[in-house]
Order: C-alpha cells, then sequence, then structure tokens
C-alpha cells in the first residue's frame, strides 16, 4: 500500500476543498486550482483535512493514490502559500531582461531570446542574471522554469550556462586532465 497515498492533507485556516463529478476544486487566498480525480481514487474532503483511498486493491489503484495524494497537497500549499521558482544566468554577457510580460534572454547567441511569460505566472527581476519565477500552479511554474533553463543549459568545462538557485553543476577538468 502506498504509504504517501495514507497521509492526510491538513487544509490550512482560510483553504476549502469541494468534490463535483470526479472533478477536485481548491480555493485560498491565491487562486483557485481544479484537477480531474483518477477513476480508482475515491477522495474524502472533512472540514479540516482530505483523504485519498483507492477503489479498489488493484496495482494501478495503488500507483494513483500516491500521485493524487501529492497533486492534491500541490493544490493545497499552491492557493495558501504559492511555489517559487529561482534562476541565475552564469557567464560573460548571460542576462535576463523583464519588460511587462516578455523575457528577454541574452545567453551568448547571436540574437536574443523572447520569452513570453504565461498570465498566470509572475516574473520579477532581482538582478540582471537572476529572476524569480511564482505562481499557485507548481507544475506551471516548475515547467516555465525548465523551459527557460533549456535555451542555455550549463555546461561542466566553464559552468555557463542558466542554472536553478542553488544548482550544482559538476565541473569537468578537460584537456588538461588527459597528461
Amino acid at each position: 500500500m502506498s504509504r504517501i497515498g495514507n497521509r492526510k492533507i491538513v487544509m490550512p485556516t482560510g483553504v476549502s476543498a469541494s468534490l463535483d463529478n470526479n472533478i477536485i476544486t481548491v480555493k485560498g487566498a491565491k487562486g483557485t486550482l481544479t484537477r480531474k480525480v483518477h477513476n480508482l481514487v475515491d477522495v474524502v474532503i472533512n472540514e479540516t483535512e482530505i483523504e485519498t483511498k483507492a477503489k479498489n486493491d488493484s496495482k494501478e489503484a495503488n500507483i494513483n493514490v500516491g500521485t493524487m495524494n501529492s497533486l492534491i497537497n500541490n493544490m493545497v500549499i499552491g492557493v495558501s502559500t504559492g511555489f517559487s521558482k529561482g534562476l541565475e544566468a552564469v557567464g560573460v554577457g548571460y542576462r535576463f531582461q523583464v519588460s511587462g510580460n516578455k523575457i528577454n534572454i541574452s545567453a551568448g547567441y547571436s540574437h536574443p531570446v523572447v520569452i513570453e511569460v504565461p498570465s498566470d505566472l509572475k516574473v520579477e527581476q532581482i538582478s540582471n542574471t537572476e529572476i524569480n519565477i511564482t505562481g499557485i500552479d507548481k507544475e506551471k511554474v516548475s515547467e516555465f522554469a525548465a523551459n527557460i533553463r533549456k535555451v542555455r543549459e550549463p555546461e561542466p568545462y566553464k559552468g555557463k550556462g542558466i542554472r536553478y538557485k542553488g544548482e550544482y553543476v559538476r565541473r569537468k577538468e578537460g584537456k588538461k586532465a588527459a597528461k
């Protein structure tokens, strides 16, 4: 049995959840999130906690109980506190320029790369080389940060590229190590 699926999700004050036609809706101070519940999972909502249970004893039901529990937990955290992901550009001339709903990225190419920010995310520029992405949906925040990082992933020889804040890039010696 999934141990994560057995966990009861405690809802903080100001957060409410409702289940209607296998769609769970979580409302909080930061916004509202909805998600379709898997067919093999039962969701029980009390006043202060949410519980997930398998409808039968199959392996697939057991797997999806843990997954749905984690997804609902992320929804509760998102509408109460939100999610944040930081990125930094390391390298000579590598920088971010945030203007309105667009990010202009200079990452060593002959042209700047322009990425449009989705409407439900906020991007704040901390410095020329650091930005912070915030939103209530963990999947969207992480996916958008990953797409920005994909513009120029960090390379192991000089360490240049766009990386997450606090990410460790394992460095290699290069040709010097051959002798």
